[in-house]
């Protein structure tokens, strides 16, 4: 069985990475430095991946945490599992900022947004190939 990303996923996002065990995306909506890491997986929720996935997934998420301190200003760093319109299994990571215009608000659903211009979009996918060719 060869793994299909969603649907909403596919239509919402950039990818940045394909990797063996996940997809790196960009959510469209330069608001907000939105990333979305999708392991490739059938499991709905992080408790039914081994544990072995588990850090997988976890290791990931660091990583990419630390490329957004690097490459993008904010206040606070969001990362959550929500999954309610999406069931397949990924993780959100936000970089929320004071002046943005959700701020101290949730971000889901928001009707704030602006499309990226796709230099911007190859700029960042770019970068992040970048820091994970670079970094342990």
């Amino acid at each position: 069985m060869t793994f299909q990303l969603a649907d909403r996923l596919q239509q919402d996002s950039f990818i940045l990475v394909e990797d063996p065990h996940s997809f790196w995306l960009l959510l469209n909506n330069q608001n907000f430095p939105w990333f979305i890491l999708v392991p490739k997986t059938d499991k709905q929720e992080l408790f039914e991946l081994s544990a072995q996935a588990q850090k997988r997934l976890q290791a990931k998420t660091n990583q990419l945490s630390r490329f957004i301190t690097e490459q993008f200003p904010f206040d606070k760093l969001n990362i959550a599992s929500i999954g309610n319109i999406v069931r397949q299994l990924h993780i959100h990571v936000i970089a929320r900022s004071a002046s943005d215009p959700c701020w101290p608000g949730v971000v889901w659903g928001t009707k704030h947004v602006t499309k990226y211009k796709q230099d911007d979009v190859e700029a960042i996918k770019e970068a992040l190939q970048y820091f994970l060719s670079t970094s342990d």
